[in-house]
């Protein structure tokens, strides 16, 4: 069985999230139950909607021949839901809850294959005169943020009668209200071959946080519905709901008055097969609950007068801008699903038919549910918004953490215009007036600036790296422009005179002083990991200062990375790695920038520290630089030995021998990268760095990408394995990498891994594309995508192709070093030749050209 199909036990963890970017979703598990309803503005795990689900009969001369739960078996503890959260009288030692259905006639066997965005489950049993195939998806389509952020869930269910008789197979839609508090009230409507049941509130007004309504449709030819199932005490409306779907024919209607208690809605299709046909039918559930009453922080005592908050907690979501309910969406999701389905399923075909390794291509497609989890949030205005993670009930450390999302590498090139809405914000209003960016943003935007006292070092200048990055996937200058006075301040604060951290205050490019960091402590003495942030923001700031007609500043900043890099490279390179220069008995240090409580009195040093550790993120920012076209910015020798000390010392097998007193990423037989290692030759710190013995996924991804990229391609690939190996439906959910929560904002590095075995490169400033696989056959492929548009390029029977599948590319030079040694015999866009000189690899056109949506272009080489 492939690394995309699960089964038995190995779906006990599943949960594939079905939703729009910033809608919240709902979880298909691993049997087919509709799971972790998070559509109400904030998370909410292991919920479910009552008895929400699918189900599917089979009947023939006015028989039912049978009826079941579209639904596999549950996978084991059956001692009960035990999930601390979850506020019932009925629990552990109570057997599983009745809501998991798991009591009904269900379907033996199921198979479930995930390659996000799209989950398929095939189901079969002997009893059944049938086979049934679920697909479910929401679109996804890069660059179409606005498609891709659609509330709702797709499902296509195709039944093959495998039967010598004709049979009609009934497929029904069953849906809780889940505003049991508030008079509920169902819907049905029919226009357009739409049928639909919206399922919302008579009482609750526009500006609740609980209003809202939820929809179920199909555009089936043949349908039947029940507004309302039976209403009564105890089991009574699914034992009824039973009897009728379980009974010859169609339903037949139920109305009630509004009331405040469970009330449920069918929506069914029918269709007629004769033996050996297959046909499909499709559903939508859409949801719009636009108000979210999430403030951070929570209160607000802000004073300023340009501040927008107003004494409404509530805003708008911004996909209440583009549907007025869940009807809306739904007829939206149905007339327009050929587009959607068609435009998602050709990215997903160009994502997943690139020559990576399977575990590869599992960490970089996996984590894109990431983007369509309740981890990101858009803002009223579709400005983009994310927490770190999220836990049960809520989000996990908002503010779209600067230092956090700086590993996330999937938004700035599949949706780079909601990625600079990050930049716009932080921008705009995140940052001092002396350039000290806050790396926590508090809404509403534009109050106070959240109140942490610090700056930290690698949130600071990630921004600018990420400026630098965002300019050159768009190519638009004027935004650089617009934020360039705020980014050159956020370089200089390194030594501006406000700067108590004292980052660089003798202007020597070594940052030092009080560094905190995305390990949630500080650092107090000279270190590569940190130090390399600052030297990268200096390389990106000099040659955005050129581009920008500013060459003093370019050149102080390059005088400044020159000499830093200088002595970096000399001074915190031991012969294997670098690492941190501090003494750890020098208690003035802590005095000098108020860090008293750092020390540890009781072994008369300083808490919280590397010194001589080998840390797993000490070359980061080779990583970014690399991954953002800018260079060197440590020896490349001396980061290729780095990077083999990380998988000598970090990397472990099996975690059974390690001690590890924190949060378990990885256990037991269980391999990882650690944060932080002291080899047997280095004396470790009795109070080490912040979770030093851990394995977060962010951090082995980058340095696993990174290795890659610098040829240690086997050694990067163990770490990718050993990630994903862990996510494998039994143990973890494969969409749903977690660190401080789920759906982990970091863990979208592992996108990197696609840039990395490509060798992608790019400037839309300069009109440039490249492509230097790390490992290529003659018959090679890869994804690509970046602001206009989207494509692949291939290698295959002598002929070099890079094709747009969606918007267009503007292209003046193309470099394909790895064929430098290869004879052209032509070039041709979309058919037509046409003139290019090649250099050494370089391919340039005499001026800009523009490949449009469907076109290619093709090198013949020999």
């Amino acid at each position: 069985m492939s690394r995309f199909m699960f089964q038995g036990a190995k779906t006990k963890e599943i949960s594939f999230p079905l939703g729009g970017i910033g809608t919240g979703c709902i979880g298909l598990s691993g049997n087919g139950r509709l799971i972790d309803w998070e559509i109400f503005n904030r998370p909410h795990k292991r919920s479910d909607n009552g008895y929400t689900h699918f189900a599917v009969k089979a009947e023939s001369d006015g028989q039912v021949l049978d009826a079941r739960i579209l639904q596999g078996d549950l996978q084991p503890s059956y001692m009960g839901h035990h999930n601390q959260q979850v506020k019932r009288n009925i629990g552990y030692g109570f057997g599983p809850l009745e809501t998991t259905l798991a009591g009904m006639p269900h379907f033996k066997d199921t198979v479930f294959t995930g390659e996000f965005p799209f989950a398929e489950m095939t189901f079969k049993d002997e009893q059944f005169p049938g086979d049934v195939t679920m697909r479910a998806f929401n679109p996804f389509i890069p660059l179409n943020d606005r498609d891709s952020s659609i509330p709702g869930a797709f499902f296509t269910i195709e039944v093959c009668n495998t039967s010598n008789r004709d049979i009609t197979y009934t497929i029904n839609l069953a849906m809780k209200n889940p505003q049991k508090e508030d008079k509920n009230v169902h819907s049905y409507n029919y226009a357009d071959n739409i049928h639909s049941i919206k399922l919302g509130s008579e009482e609750l007004r526009e500006g609740d946080v609980r209003y809202g309504d939820m929809t179920m449709a199909t555009d089936a030819e043949e349908a039947s519905y029940q507004q309302y199932w039976y209403r009564g005490g105890w089991v009574d409306g699914l034992e009824v709901y039973w009897k009728d779907f379980a009974s010859p024919g169609r339903f037949k209607n139920r109305v009630y008055e509004p009331a405040k208690c469970d009330n449920y809605g069918s929506l069914a299709a029918h269709v007629q097969l004769k033996p050996g046909e297959r046909k499909s039918v499709r559903f939508v559930i859409t949801w719009n609950y636009p108000n979210s009453d999430f403030i951070w922080p929570e209160v607000c005592d802000c004073n300023r007068t340009s501040c927008q908050h107003t004494a409404e907690r509530a805003w708008k979501n911004y996909y209440a801008s583009m549907f007025g309910n869940s009807e809306e969406s739904a007829v939206y999701a149905l007339n327009q699903w050929e587009r959607l389905y068609s435009e998602t399923a050709a990215f997903k075909n160009a994502l997943f038919s690139s020559s990576l390794p399977p575990e590869a291509m599992d960490a970089v497609a996996a984590n894109l549910a990431t983007l369509k989890s309740p981890t990101c949030l858009r803002l009223s205005d579709g400005s983009f918004y994310g927490y770190e993670g999220c836990i049960w009930n809520e989000g996990s450390c908002p503010g779209s953490c600067t230092h956090v999302w700086n590993y996330a590498y999937a938004l700035p090139f599949l949706f780079p215009k909601l990625e600079r809405s990050m930049r716009d914000l932080d921008f705009t209003y995140n940052q001092c007036e002396d350039g000290r960016m806050s790396f926590r943003l508090a809404t509403p935007v534009g109050r106070e600036l959240w109140s942490f006292p610090h700056a930290c070092v690698d949130g600071q200048f990630g921004g600018v790296i990420k400026a630098y990055r965002d300019w050159k996937i768009s190519g638009d200058t004027q935004w650089l422009r617009s934020h360039w006075i705020a980014i050159k301040k956020s370089i200089e604060y390194a030594w501006a005179d406000t700067n108590a951290d004292k980052w660089d205050a003798d202007r020597d490019g070594v940052i030092e002083g009080r560094q905190h960091h995305t390990l949630d402590m500080e650092l107090v003495g000279p270190n590569a990991w940190l130090n390399g942030f600052y030297l990268a923001a200096l390389k990106a700031g000099a040659e955005m200062a050129h581009h920008l007609g500013e060459p003093d500043t370019a050149a102080s900043y390059m005088d400044l990375y020159r000499k830093g890099k200088r002595w970096t490279d000399k001074h915190l390179f031991n012969g294997e790695y670098y690492g941190q220069q501090v003494d750890l008995k020098d208690h003035a240090l802590l005095e000098r920038y108020g860090m008293t409580n750092y020390w540890n009195d009781e072994a008369k040093e300083i808490k919280y520290q590397m010194q001589d550790g080998c840390g797993i993120d000490q070359v980061i920012a080779q990583w970014h630089a690399n991954l953002c076209g800018l260079g060197e910015i440590f020896d490349r020798e001396q980061t290729k030995k780095a990077l083999s000390s990380i998988y000598k010392y970090n990397f472990k097998n099996s975690m059974r021998n390690e001690v590890n007193p924190w949060r378990l990423y990885s256990l037991n037989d269980e391999g990882g990268a650690m944060i932080c290692v002291w080899p047997d030759s280095a004396r470790k710190p009795v109070v080490p760095l912040t979770y030093a013995s851990e394995t977060m996924h962010g951090f082995e991804y980058q340095a696993a990408a990174h290795m890659i990229q610098e040829g240690l391609v086997r050694e990067g690939l163990d770490i990718v394995r050993s990630i994903r190996d862990r996510y494998d439906g039994e143990k973890r959910n494969p969409w749903n990498e977690m660190e401080c929560g789920s759906h982990y904002a970091r863990s979208m590095a592992s996108y990197s891994l696609l840039l990395a075995f490509s060798g992608f490169e790019y400037d839309l400033t300069k009109g440039l594309l490249g492509f230097n696989p790390i490992e290529w056959t003659d018959s090679y492929q890869t994804f690509w995508s970046l602001d206009s548009g989207w494509g692949t390029f291939s290698v295959h029977g002598g002929e070099a192709v890079l094709r747009v599948e969606y918007g267009n590319l503007p292209l003046q030079h193309l470099h394909l070093p790895f064929l430098r040694a290869r004879t052209v015999d032509g070039v041709t866009v979309n058919g037509e030749d046409c003139d290019m000189t090649c250099n050494d690899g370089l391919f340039t056109f005499a001026q800009k050209i523009t490949i449009e949506r469907g076109a290619s272009l093709v090198i013949r080489i020999d």
